[in-house]
């Protein structure tokens, strides 16, 4: 039977760059929305969402599994000469049976030194393991921000897709950690790669009702009516969702209310059909600010015209 190694690595005394902080709380399991069906059709409906990528980031080992480098990369409790003898005699880029390399288990748990080390005996920085998973992937999945910066800057590829068709960038808006987020977008990660689901990151967000990653999002120019593979734009999944408070923040933007998903419905009339009453008056609302916005316009078309020859 496998068994996991809980236990912690001992915290790094080198002060994070950016402000980055050590998140010691590594995980807790999420349970998507109760499923809201529509009477028209069930397309779609929440369960084609599994959450597997995200329920267990950190590696499963077994000491008997591992060689000497490799155990060395997990617990981190090596001595740095030692250490670095051992990279000398040893192929830095060797993998387990999981296709971990060593790099890949250092920042899976944070072994910063270790990565340092790694990186300086120039180790290759986009293999992939079982799950094809980078380091930079694992770093950021657990959490290991330090790790995750330093392989960012030796330039690890943030956009390679995991065999969920998860990116980097969708395990840091997952984590809600816009810090990783804003370091990621810095280094070329793609605002708009989507997974296996069809789901951005924005969309990612607003499935998992993550509201302060999906506010970062959105200032970030994140595109509003991308689709997932349903047809589905954020705002048809946020009325879904029941959160009203993401659905407001949607409204306020240029986005497109009349799309319709693959079921031939909008947001609005899931949010009737859901008897969604907070979230059916926020689109009453919307409709009426919008149409005062045009009579407004309307009655005033040389406003803006004649205010820019002044």
């Amino acid at each position: 039977m496998v068994a996991e190694v809980g236990s912690m690595p001992a915290a790094s005394s080198v002060k994070k760059p950016f402000g980055f902080r050590r998140k010691m709380g590594k995980w807790c399991c999420h349970c998507f929305p109760c499923c809201i069906r529509s009477s028209k059709s069930n397309v779609g409906a929440w369960e084609e969402y599994d959450d597997s990528a995200f329920m267990e980031p950190r590696y499963h080992v077994r000491r008997e599994d591992l060689d000497k480098l490799h155990r060395a990369a997990w617990w981190g409790k090596v001595p740095r000469k030692d250490l670095i003898v051992m990279l000398r005699d040893t192929d830095v880029n060797k993998t387990d049976k999981q296709k971990r390399t060593a790099l890949h288990l250092a920042s899976a748990n944070g072994n910063s030194e270790v990565v340092k080390l790694l990186l300086d005996r120039q180790c290759q920085l986009n293999v992939l393991d079982n799950k094809n998973r980078t380091a930079l992937t694992k770093a950021i999945q657990c959490q290991e921000d330090e790790c995750a910066l330093m392989l960012l800057e030796h330039g690890t590829d943030p956009n390679i897709p995991d065999e969920y068709g998860n990116t980097t960038l969708h395990y840091a808006i997952y984590n809600e950690d816009k810090l990783m987020a804003k370091a990621l977008l810095l280094y070329g990660a793609a605002i708009e790669s989507k997974n296996k689901h069809g789901l951005t990151p924005l969309l990612l967000g607003v499935h998992e009702q993550k509201q302060q990653v999906v506010k970062f999002l959105i200032k970030k120019k994140a595109n509003l009516n991308a689709l997932d593979r349903y047809g589905r734009t954020a705002l048809i999944l946020a009325v879904r969702c029941g959160s009203a408070s993401i659905v407001n923040l949607l409204l306020e933007q240029n986005i497109d209310v009349s799309s319709q998903d693959l079921s031939g419905q909008t947001a609005r009339e899931y949010a009737v059909s859901s008897h969604h009453n907070v979230i059916c008056q926020l689109f009453s609302d919307y409709k009426e600010k919008r149409m005062l916005k045009i009579s407004s316009e309307n009655s005033n078309p040389g406003k803006t015209c004649d205010s820019e020859l002044l």
